[in-house]
């Protein structure tokens, strides 16, 4: 075939295929989505619906636990680029709001306590970075410097030890988990397969969050 080419073009076919050759390998490969942007992705699907819940394990049981009996309801409520909020209402609690935010490192969750006047509780914002870089369906975050000075400024010595995690399965279910290392397990499980009506507003959410 390269026989019945110009002399001229036989001679530049090598070049023109170093430089194709070369082209290839320079083409910038598509990334795999981080597990980070995939959890936040798959808990996106859901933005604007509200859930209900259960309480799935709680070991040791907790004595005159706030959850027993009441319905437990979780709203996506807000969804942006780098942070999702989540309010968690008990009953007719509307003071806790998980928030998720993007970080350089992977993910980080705060609960946000209010009370029912908007004003933070004296305990609030605690939580902490993945130390991992988990999956598109679990991330787990073990409690930060931050938190720990909060507990302990509160008499709250055995949260120190915390580790908080979520699980998602997209239209199936959704996991709050908080586990220690003496044993403790306490897990909510909201079912996404059967969104119920929107709940209020959390308390607090008409100021400017942190």
């Amino acid at each position: 075939m390269m026989s019945n080419m110009p002399k001229h073009t036989r001679a530049l076919a090598p070049l023109i295929a170093l430089c194709l050759l070369s082209a290839c390998a320079s083409a910038p490969s598509s990334s795999p989505t981080a597990p980070a942007d995939a959890f936040l992705d798959a808990l996106r699907e859901h933005c604007g619906q509200a859930f209900a819940g259960r309480v799935l394990t709680d070991t040791p049981a907790s004595p005159n636990s706030a959850f027993e009996g009441k319905p437990l309801v979780m709203h996506v409520r807000e969804c942006g680029p780098d942070i999702i909020r989540v309010p968690f209402h008990v009953g007719d609690d509307r003071s806790r709001t998980w928030v998720l935010t993007r970080t350089a490192g992977g993910l980080r969750m705060k609960h946000d306590h209010r009370h029912e006047d908007g004003t933070s509780d004296k305990v609030t914002m605690y939580g902490g970075d993945t130390a991992a870089a988990g999956t598109a369906q679990r991330q787990a975050f073990p409690v930060d410097a931050e938190s720990i000075d909060s507990f302990r400024a509160n008499g709250l010595t055995a949260s120190v030890e915390n580790t908080w995690a979520m699980e998602i399965q997209p239209g199936r279910r959704f996991l709050y988990e908080l586990s220690r290392p003496n044993g403790r397990l306490f897990q909510v499980e909201f079912d996404l397969s059967a969104p119920v009506p929107a709940p209020p507003p959390p308390w607090g959410s008409e100021a400017q969050l942190p």
